[in-house]
């Protein structure tokens, strides 16, 4: 193998290694760079809040601290029970302890063969759709919450005081949550309604903010780790009149804006939980950070400005649901949803395609199609893989009949390296003498597997998160879910850069990389200098790549090792036609006397 042969296929590996990420690298959303600002509102204080010191008590003693200037809930304690809703969509459980929600399933979506729970918490971890005074978020409102459902609308109320000087309580007002869902939506309402008994403001006043209202600790299904490519959790943003969404680059594990937002949206690889809030000026804040109960939390807090007047109704529309563009555009048109909303542009938050995202539309529907056909994934994975090598046929078998005669070139190039030791200008003279004269194109073996790329890329993009294979079974007891890397055992102890668990496919894909090298190498007469560098390419980028692929989802090892396997009959079939042929014998040699010239 001559020195631009193997520089060829170097600059194809680095070219398919990059690739492979290119839709999660290049193509991700532009991050926009975390800022201070910070929606302030200049606070007239309200005229009952005499003693001054009630309107800067910081937010985080606002609740529980028992402080004058602190908030308590009065009346009667309702029930802590906790009760189960359903709609056509969503089981949910509330808990009335902040009038919170502590389980979210999704009825269509199966894990493990039961609901997928939307909401992965530890066990020390806060529910979802808390409250907290000001903008604090370590202290949650966890007052008992009385409740009603009727219909569809889960109605959850307290009433609320300011603690005097005195210990005693002043004029009373109502903190109402209500959830609703509709019919058959992804989406649902959550509205906050603070009255007051008296005709004067609200008495929220802390750090000139009244309330947050948080969605935390993260989204599931539940994971042990987060590679960023196969499995990840991702913060998207869309600001009022933007035509696209911005990735926000959390700073120190924050991020935290003022500016008017159409959503935000907390996407993982098959589902999201998308915020629409209303027009008020909230502050948005997102937060990651690591967590003893969940390998990570993901949290956005919605912090509302001071309220002026004497009653306050806030909403926010919430989509939980699949990373479907189907269940995401009904709400652009008022007719398709149960809320009557348009324009929300939730689609929007799907991961972007990549340069090829219309050649991964292609191989959907064909592998859709297949499905049909034979209801298993699996299959329609290695008849998918069939019908692209023969597509490719054509190309390919360009490739191996040029890798071929620059096999059986390998002694010419070794002899005029011989008689021109110390001239490289007149080697790559005699080099490219020899290649017009044999009408070969040195980079004839690789043209075609660059030519293949653009196939290579979108296939990998469709197996890496096309939903429907989520939860796919191939073979039962082996790969039950063709959207997670197949495991054959649990090692008691964690092995460096793989873990613990043990896959099979990548090392049966590496098996089958390494003879499928060998055997397109053979028949080549490398001079002792390069045995080194086809051992590297032979052995090396085989290793490179079980590791790269090592915890990419099953369908997606499928899909390489089936095309390994038809290479390597083709190759085989390549290599014995050339040796019926009579090719390695046909090489004619230079005379043994010029060999000896200097």
């Amino acid at each position: 193998m001559d020195k631009n042969t193997i520089l060829a296929v170097i600059l194809s590996v680095v070219v398919i290694t990059i690739g492979m990420t290119i839709q999660t690298t290049f193509f991700a959303p532009t991050p926009v760079e975390a800022t201070a600002t910070q929606t302030t509102v200049a606070a007239s204080e309200p005229s009952y809040l005499e003693p001054a010191h009630y309107a800067y008590l910081p937010s985080n003693l606002a609740w529980g601290s028992g402080l004058p200037g602190s908030l308590v809930a009065v009346g009667d304690e309702p029930s802590s029970t906790q009760f189960s809703f359903s709609t056509e969509y969503f089981s949910i459980t509330f808990n009335p302890v902040g009038a919170a929600i502590s389980s979210f399933r999704l009825n269509k979506h199966l894990d493990k063969g039961n609901p997928v729970e939307l909401l992965f918490k530890g066990e020390d971890s806060h529910d979802a759709f808390l409250l907290y005074a000001g903008s604090d978020r370590s202290n949650p409102i966890d007052a008992v919450f009385a409740h009603k459902v009727v219909g569809n609308t889960v109605i959850f109320s307290r009433d609320f005081a300011i603690l005097g000087e005195d210990g005693k309580t002043g004029d009373t007002f109502t903190i109402k949550k209500t959830y609703t869902f509709g019919d058959t939506d992804y989406l649902f309402e959550v509205d906050i309604e603070t009255k007051n008994s008296v005709n004067k403001a609200i008495p929220l006043v802390f750090d000139n903010s009244a309330y947050t209202l948080a969605f935390e600790p993260q989204i599931g299904p539940s994971f042990a780790t987060l590679d960023k490519n196969y499995n990840y959790r991702r913060f998207y943003i869309k600001e009022d009149g933007a035509k696209k969404k911005t990735m926000p680059k959390l700073s120190s594990g924050s991020y935290t804006t003022g500016k008017p937002l159409s959503w935000v949206a907390l996407a993982g690889k098959y589902f999201s939980l998308i915020a629409v809030p209303d027009a008020t000026a909230y502050t948005v804040s997102l937060s990651e950070q690591a967590s003893e109960g969940i390998p990570l939390e993901s949290s956005i807090y919605f912090t509302r400005p001071t309220i002026r007047g004497a009653s306050q109704v806030d909403t926010w529309r919430f989509y939980a649901g699949p990373q479907l563009k189907g269940d995401m555009v009904p709400y652009n048109d008022a007719t398709l949803n149960s809320f009557g909303v348009s324009g929300l542009q939730l689609e929007a938050a799907l991961d972007s395609s990549s340069w090829l995202g219309w050649l991964e539309t292609i191989l959907k529907s064909v592998l859709n199609f297949l499905y049909r056909l034979i209801p298993n994934y699996g299959v329609g994975i290695i008849i998918l893989t069939f019908l692209l090598k023969l597509a490719l046929h054509p190309i390919t078998k360009k490739g191996m009949e040029s890798t071929a005669k620059m096999s059986s070139l390998s002694p010419k190039m070794e002899e005029i390296k011989q008689r021109w030791p110390d001239n490289p200008t007149k080697q790559n003279e005699e080099m490219a003498a020899l290649y017009k004269k044999e009408k070969i194109n040195p980079m004839g073996g690789c043209l075609p597997m660059l030519l293949q790329f653009p196939i290579l890329i979108a296939f990998y993009g469709l197996l890496n998160k096309h939903f429907e294979l989520r939860g796919a079974m191939f073979i039962p007891g082996w790969i039950p879910d063709l959207s997670r890397p197949d495991m054959v055992a649990t090692l008691p102890f964690n092995l460096p850069f793989l873990g613990s668990e043990l896959h099979l496919l990548p090392i049966l894909y590496t098996v089958s990389m390494i003879f499928s090298m060998k055997i397109t190498q053979s028949g080549s007469a490398a001079a002792s200098g390069q045995q080194g560098m086809m051992k590297m390419m032979t052995y090396g980028m085989p290793i490179m790549f079980f590791f790269i692929l090592y915890s990419a989802p099953s369908g997606l090892i499928l899909y390489w090792s089936v095309m390994n396997a038809i290479s390597i009959l083709q190759q085989l079939y390549t290599n014995k036609k050339k040796a019926v042929a009579g090719e390695p014998e046909n090489v004619q040699q230079f005379p043994q006397s010029k060999r000896k010239r200097r």
